[in-house]
């Protein structure tokens, strides 16, 4: 396990720490339970768990990777979990709260020998994420005829979220910024385009913005929505820069590949459908003509760990450290 430390200003400290994702992997108590990958790593199957998901991505990606991969077997795709901690130096200072976690994808070439940076960003997740969706936006909205979010809602998040990913620390251990793939939203249209990329495949647009894009706009990302070749489903792929143009083929193609079977074994209504999503798609977690793979996966405790890590961040670091985190958020980028 490597550790990197990197001060903010006088008060806050982050720390980063990488630990690999393979058959062996078990959760440590730093780990946010709510992760898809967490998720896999318990109980009697957990192993085996792992092990089919594990090659689920390495099939996936060489089947993308096609060229010069006639056994398919050319490429063999690592996975180390990233985990950003941070401590507040102040007297009454919090033990490294875990304050955001990703997979970042490492790709190795059989045939060349060579070891490739994959792009990391694969299954994003945060304590103050939790806070904000399923704590603070529920208890805003309790009691009200209609649904609205309160005034600066994301803000604190984005700006954590930018000052990471721009520091020295960041940048000196990974060469791109992240790409946050998640599942496109059931309360939306998307419609295909004419546009073919030829990895990440034909682009769909939505019908309207959603909560979603606006909280992650607030981390510096835009949105765009591809249906890779042989999938049923477009995804959401959220990204600072140029998607386009910024990654390599290998680098989009490790993207595509662990979060598709994150998603065919999550929502297997959407991903893991019988049948392909037309020009026009409206997804649906009530869609029946679907296949299940053989990952055991509890959607239950994932809901319920949700709103139990966004109490947990309230108590531990939103009250706490509510006047530090209001007077820093104030002065960012000043």
């Amino acid at each position: 396990m490597e550790i990197i430390q990197h001060a903010i200003k006088k008060d806050f400290t982050f720390t980063l720490k990488s630990t690999c994702l393979d058959e062996n992997y078990h959760p440590s108590r730093q780990t946010r339970l709510t992760t898809n990958f967490a998720n896999l790593a318990k109980g009697a199957n957990r192993q085996q768990n792992l092990r089919n998901a594990l090659n689920m991505i390495n099939n996936r990606f060489n089947a993308l990777a096609h060229e010069d991969n006639d056994k398919g077997d050319r490429y063999h795709v690592e996975l180390e979990i990233m985990t950003v901690t941070m401590s507040i130096d102040t007297n009454t200072s919090i033990d490294n709260l875990p304050m955001m976690e990703v997979l970042k994808t490492n790709i190795f070439d059989h045939k060349t020998g060579q070891q490739i940076e994959g792009v990391a960003g694969n299954n994003f997740s945060s304590y103050v994420r939790d806070y904000d969706f399923s704590i603070l936006l529920v208890e805003y909205n309790k009691n009200k005829s209609s649904f609205t979010v309160p005034e600066g809602y994301g803000d604190l998040h984005g700006k954590l979220y930018k000052y990471f990913v721009n520091s020295d620390t960041y940048k000196e251990h990974f060469k791109q910024s992240p790409i946050i793939c998640l599942s496109v939203s059931g309360n939306r249209t998307y419609t295909r385009t004419e546009f073919q990329h030829p990895v990440l495949g034909f682009e769909y647009l939505q019908d309207e913005y959603s909560l979603t894009d606006q909280y992650f706009s607030k981390m510096g990302m835009k949105v765009r929505f591809f249906m890779p070749q042989n999938s049923v489903a477009p995804m959401a792929f959220y990204h600072s820069g140029d998607l386009l143009a910024d990654y390599t083929d290998l680098g989009l193609i490790s993207s595509i590949s662990t979060m598709e079977t994150f998603q065919k074994i999550y929502r297997p209504e959407i991903y893991n459908a019988n049948s392909a999503a037309g020009k026009i798609f409206k997804p649906s977690l009530k869609h029946e003509d679907y296949s299940l793979t053989r990952v055991e996966y509890d959607r239950v405790e994932r809901s319920r760990l949700a709103i139990e890590q966004g109490k947990y961040c309230e108590e531990y670091f939103i009250k706490p450290y509510q006047s530090i985190l209001e007077q820093w958020s104030a002065n960012f980028g000043l």
